[in-house]
């Protein structure tokens, strides 16, 4: 019994370290909207990018995209259904699509399973949102 008391007491510390860093890490993505943004756009920057230098790959450059018309990149072949969405990005039809892309756009080419964390689709807009238009 005090063998197993001993193994205890010398893990809680390695435990404990490791709590306090999780929690000094949570902080500091809230106080940064921006980082917490791009900590989520990981999940997109398989297929898309931001920022001066981002064309369009696998899927459409994101800069300006709030305010953008759907299916407008210009170096981008878009689907056919997505460049006869008619609409115009906004913060609300872009969060909408995050979670389900094709209730939105059906039959848009974007092979994506959806997100339904709320805190994450807000942390991303604000990203997006960063990226005015340094591209077309």
């Amino acid at each position: 019994m005090r063998r197993r008391s001993c193994s205890l007491l010398l893990s809680l510390p390695l435990a404990l370290a490791a709590i306090v860093a999780a929690l000094a890490a949570a902080p500091a993505s809230a106080a940064d909207p921006l980082a917490a943004g791009r900590a989520v756009f990981k999940r997109c920057a398989n297929c898309h990018q931001v920022g001066p230098n981002a064309r369009s790959n696998f899927g459409p450059q994101l800069n300006g995209i709030i305010g953008r018309r759907a299916g407008a990149a210009p170096d981008y072949a878009y689907s056919p259904a997505m460049k006869q969405a008619g609409f115009v990005w906004n913060e609300k039809n872009l969060a909408a699509f995050l979670r389900d892309p094709d209730k939105v756009v059906p039959g848009n080419k974007m092979r994506f399973w959806a997100m339904g964390n709320e805190r994450q689709i807000a942390e991303l807009l604000a990203y997006l949102r960063s990226f005015k238009g340094a591209n077309p």
